[in-house]
């Protein structure tokens, strides 16, 4: 893997280094299995540090109620805002984000996020972060007006194209292979020099998936995917044109409480997608 040279970024402060050790702590002293994403696992992946106030957890559908208990048990207060994705805990200015979907419905967390986690040490502690495949997938489909990931999924690629498992991440992007191929496109559009660290045959492949859609007869069906890239921007496309809401098709879970909650918070400076 081969690590971008990043520019000097602030030490990261004392009191926030305790908060990120006392919270790993308590994960495992209360042997939970837990996943490190978010900015820490982007540095340990491109070498590109950015501090925040938040520690990304990631964790099982099925562990997520006894991940916030756990954090609630060490004095830290939690909130559940988005039940389809997201739970939070605070403590004192910095927080946990406990994460185990995404925004969208699309980036569950499964078992394959465990079984490719790689270890590493975050604050000099031994975690396993999640893995930069599936870290790509849920990046790729951020593309808010206020926030687009596009940045991180071309220094991901940059960092680890030769070390990736293609076929795992042509997998995840399944129907949404479109996203890939836009975001592999813009990579050799941003480092031509680089361009040819995407396998060929990965090209190709998307590339003949798009030539068969070109071929083939339009699907009768008014959908919008655009929701699954941004709650915000193509509203007015489900809401007064006529598109059905990608989001509530059959294939992702999102219910239609969910989404009028996700949709509800877009003003909500505080949430946020991972």
């Amino acid at each position: 893997m081969s690590v971008a040279h990043p520019r000097q970024q602030p030490i990261l402060d004392p009191e926030a280094r305790e908060f990120y050790c006392h919270t790993l702590s308590i994960f495992e002293q209360a042997s939970l299995d837990v996943l490190v994403g978010g900015a820490y696992a982007f540095a340990r992946y491109t070498g590109i540090e950015r501090h925040t106030k938040d520690l990304d957890i990631f964790v099982r559908a099925a562990d997520f109620q006894a991940t916030l208990n756990a954090l609630e048990g060490a004095g830290y207060v939690t909130e559940v805002p988005f039940p389809h994705w997201l739970g939070k805990a605070f403590c004192g200015e910095y927080f946990v984000d406990v994460i185990y979907s995404s925004g969208n419905g699309v980036a569950c967390v499964d078992e394959e996020w465990f079984e490719h986690a790689s270890t590493e040490h975050v604050f000099d502690l031994p975690v396993r972060l999640c893995p930069v495949e599936e870290m790509i997938w849920s990046k790729a489909l951020i593309q808010e007006r206020e926030r687009f990931d596009g940045a991180d999924v071309a220094h991901l690629l940059l960092a680890c194209a030769e070390t990736l498992d293609w076929k795992r991440l042509l997998r995840r992007f399944g129907p949404n292979w479109r996203v890939l191929l836009a975001q592999l496109v813009m990579f050799g559009f941003i480092y031509p020099s680089e361009r040819e660290r995407i396998p060929s045959w990965v090209m190709q492949d998307l590339i003949r998936r798009l030539q068969a859609s070109m071929s083939a007869s339009p699907p009768q069906r008014r959908l919008c995917r655009g929701t699954l890239l941004s709650r915000q921007q193509y509203l007015i496309d489900v809401e007064q044109w006529g598109y059905l809401d990608a989001r509530a098709l059959d294939d992702n879970p999102m219910s239609e409480e969910d989404i009028a909650t996700w949709t509800a918070a877009i003003a909500d400076d505080g949430s946020k997608e991972t």
